[in-house]
């Protein structure tokens, strides 16, 4: 393509947008873009800014790969273009609805269906595969596992902006996006970048049950339910988890209350669909699964990459919150769990749903027997509580 005319050039390019936008929407891709693979200075600022007030917590890996995440080309030097998708998963009702039950588990709208990694990145390979045939140029694939800033990239093709929450918005579709990448050597015409239409709407950053915007466009990880459910390792600081109410895997909080989404649409691709409210689990089925039932009960889904022990965490932490005392038997069982955090948990669950006598009793049957000091400390602030 390099050695044709600058008339032919756009011609060509033209018809290869053309076909790959068609390509894209019938794969099921609900918006297209084409950005240069470069950096951008406000990603990067943002990133180094995150990074300085160690807002990423646990999320090691970020500051690990921070030298990468600069620019694409830190991965693939050859990159020239990269070509952005995203593809919709709005549900099928409000999910604020779903923090009313308080006995059942909520779990984040885009946990509920398949695993979306698996389904974007079949569909991108088929994609690419098709782009690199027509074209004879290399290509390289991406969905949220790469130190890859896609959000960025997302706004510089057009697709839509990075909202006060620091999620993707569009104009067109709302909040509820997956994005994904195909780096190539291929050039094409880029798309014009996207501006910021939040204005002075503060309703992302006010939902929060955290308080984990200390500012808007910026995100303090260690406060976020999505962070604390989800990545974080050890025990979810006490402020912290009343606040949680029956959020066991996730928050979307501040995606469901963007009034842009008044602009999307449920979700095209079955796959990715996420139940109505009425089916979330209930706890009282889900303090009873081990490791194994835990793994078959959310096989091929996002779940289960909290692993079992972090996952009853965040369910006792939920039926804490419960107010259902008829819980009480099943969260008694995790007394005597392998994981202190997993006994530690389940003390906080006691200490909220039971009266002080009977808990006074239990205390004093377990806390001598308890051989971790966390887990001590549990049964002693709850019963100064």
């Amino acid at each position: 393509m390099t050695k044709d005319s600058p008339q032919r050039l756009s011609t060509s390019q033209k018809r290869l947008r053309d076909w790959f936008d068609s390509a894209a929407k019938a794969a099921g891709f609900m918006l297209v873009g084409v950005a240069p693979a470069d950096g951008d200075r406000r990603a990067i600022e943002g990133l180094n800014s995150f990074l300085a007030d160690r807002f990423e917590g646990d999320m090691q890996w970020l500051r690990d790969t921070a030298d990468r995440r600069v620019s694409p080309q830190h991965m693939w030097p050859d990159a020239k273009t990269a070509l952005v998708l995203a593809m919709n998963y709005g549900p099928d009702h409000d999910p604020m609805i779903n923090l009313v039950n308080r006995s059942a588990g909520n779990i984040s709208v885009y946990a509920r269906g398949r695993d979306y990694h698996e389904v974007l990145k079949g569909k991108l390979k088929t994609l690419a595969g098709q782009f690199a045939s027509k074209t004879g140029h290399a290509v390289k694939v991406f969905v949220d596992t790469a130190p890859l800033m896609e959000k960025p990239l997302a706004q510089k093709a057009g697709l839509g902006w990075q909202g006060k929450h620091t999620n993707l918005v569009s104009r067109s579709a709302g909040s509820w996006l997956f994005l994904g990448v195909i780096l190539t050597e291929a050039l094409l015409t880029f798309d014009q970048i996207e501006t910021d239409h939040c204005g002075r709407c503060r309703a992302c950053l006010d939902i929060c049950p955290t308080k984990a915007f200390p500012a808007p466009y910026r995100l303090d990880a260690r406060r976020c339910i999505s962070y604390l459910t989800i990545e974080h390792q050890g025990v979810i600081p006490t402020e912290f988890r009343t606040a949680m109410g029956n959020r066991i895997f996730g928050c979307d909080d501040c995606l469901a209350v963007c009034p842009w989404n008044k602009y999307a649409e449920v979700a095209h691709e079955q796959r990715l669909k996420a139940q109505a409210h009425t089916t979330l689990p209930a706890l009282a089925e889900l303090l009873l699964l081990d490791d194994a039932a835990f793994r078959r009960y959310f096989a091929n889904t996002p779940v289960r990459r909290a692993g079992h022990v972090r996952f009853m965490r965040n369910v006792l932490i939920a039926a804490g919150n419960s107010a259902d005392d008829s819980l009480v038997p099943a969260i008694q069982t995790h007394l005597s769990h392998q994981s202190p955090l997993v006994r530690g948990m389940a003390v906080w669950a006691l200490g909220k749903l039971l009266a002080p006598a009977p808990f006074a009793r239990l205390s004093n049957q377990h806390i001598t027997h308890e051989a971790d000091e966390q887990v001590r400390a549990e049964w002693r602030d709850a019963l100064t509580c």
